[in-house]
C-alpha cells in the first residue's frame, strides 16, 4: 500500500493547488460590479446583434478545415527536415497522406463548405 502513497500525493497536490489559488484570487481580487463590465466585448467593436445569435454552420466547417490543414502542415514540417533519412518509404507515406488530405477537401469543394471564398 506504500508504493501508492506518492501517487496519492501528488493527486492531492493536483487537486489542491487549484483549489487553493482560486480561493486565494477570489479573496484577494477587488469585485466592483456594475457599469459595462457586464457588456459583451470584442476587438473594441460594440455589439450589433444578440450574444445569442446562431451561427451558420459554414463558420464551423471553415474552422474545422483550418484545424484539418494546419495539421496537415505540422506533419509536413518533420517529414520535410528528415526526407533524406526515410528516404522511399518516407515519401510514399506523405504520398498518401496527402492523398487522402486532397480527397478530403476535394469532397468538402464538392459539399460547398467553401462558397464563400
Amino acid at each position: 500500500m506504500e508504493q501508492y502513497l506518492p501517487i496519492l500525493g501528488m493527486v492531492l497536490i493536483g487537486i489542491g493547488l487549484p483549489v487553493v489559488a482560486i480561493v486565494f484570487a477570489r479573496l484577494l481580487a477587488p469585485h466592483r460590479p456594475g457599469g459595462m463590465k457586464g457588456d459583451p466585448y470584442e476587438c473594441g467593436i460594440e455589439s450589433t446583434t444578440s450574444v445569442r445569435e446562431r451561427l451558420s454552420v459554414r463558420y464551423y466547417l471553415i474552422a474545422v478545415l483550418f484545424v484539418v490543414f494546419d495539421v496537415e502542415t505540422i506533419f509536413l514540417f518533420p517529414w520535410a527536415v528528415q526526407y533524406q533519412v526515410l528516404g522511399l518509404f518516407g515519401l510514399v507515406e506523405m504520398v498518401i497522406f496527402i492523398a487522402i488530405l486532397l480527397l478530403a477537401y476535394f469532397y468538402v469543394i464538392k459539399k460547398g463548405a467553401l462558397k464563400w471564398a
